[in-house]
């Protein structure tokens, strides 16, 4: 097996719906094989993904687990010799699946990649980050990103001089389209599942460069991502408290 695709969704039928046929529309020479895990939603998402889908391999989880537990529940299930952690809410477009097998088995040095991504508009959407540090989260937390975007520290964890148009090494790569090799978990284990919500993929990408592995951004491979659509059903509050809660764990665990 080459790939396995594994997509945890909540909520987002709709959307899953739309990412699972682009799935099957565009995914060509390669061996794959497609878990969706249904996070406890409401929306019927099992339903559709059975009568609809009935080559993907469906968990469905009797609460939400977040990110990292739901991810893990279809990790250990998986034969791939490389997992893509998807989120619901993109889209594959021109052979991306094929492209970052391709890229990733000829740079055996390389445990984590990810493509470009846009936005529904085909506007670039900035997918790279380095390694955080408590400044710069702390801005993020305090919401200084509004009002003072252009300041040092985020500037500098924001990557904004990064260049898009050419495949480099990075610290981090957006977890809504997180190619890891199989051997990274065999050796550094699953994702935390102490994170909810946010910092589960920085934290791994650490893990994983800290094991020797390279993490680097695919220009070739390209991808649709709307963003964000299950984490916007929850409330602001909460959404603060999540951040705050895996934003002290990170730190509290790195600083070991």
């Amino acid at each position: 097996m080459d790939l396995s695709i594994i997509i945890v969704s909540w909520n987002v039928r709709d959307l899953l719906e739309k990412c699972l046929s682009s799935i099957f529309n565009n995914v060509h020479n390669i061996n794959y094989e497609v878990f969706v895990v249904d996070n406890d939603s409401i929306d019927e998402t099992s339903k559709m993904v059975l009568e609809k889908f009935p080559r993907v391999n469906l968990i469905r989880s009797k609460k939400n687990l977040g990110f990292a537990g739901g991810n893990n529940l279809a990790i250990r299930e998986a034969k791939g010799k490389y997992i893509l952690l998807l989120n619901p809410d993109t889209e594959i477009i021109d052979g991306a699946m094929e492209r970052m097998v391709k890229f990733m088995r000829s740079r055996p040095e390389v445990g984590i990649a990810g493509p470009k991504i846009f936005n529904p508009n085909k506007t670039l959407q900035p997918s790279v980050r380095r390694f955080p540090t408590i400044i710069d989260q702390l801005l993020i937390f305090l919401k200084f990103t509004h009002f003072l975007p252009n300041i040092g520290p985020l500037k500098r964890y924001f990557a904004t001089d990064f260049d898009y148009t050419q495949p480099n090494e990075v610290d981090q790569v957006m977890g809504a389209f997180f190619m890891v090799k199989r051997e990274v978990f065999d050796k550094i284990g699953l994702l935390d599942e102490k994170f909810h919500l946010w910092f589960e993929e920085v934290d791994f990408c650490r893990r994983a460069k800290n094991a020797g592995y390279k993490i680097m951004y695919n220009s070739e491979a390209k991808i649709i991502h709307y963003g964000g659509q299950s984490f916007k059903q929850r409330m602001t509050l909460i959404k603060q408290w999540l951040f705050f809660k895996s934003m002290v764990y990170y730190f509290w665990k790195n600083s070991k």
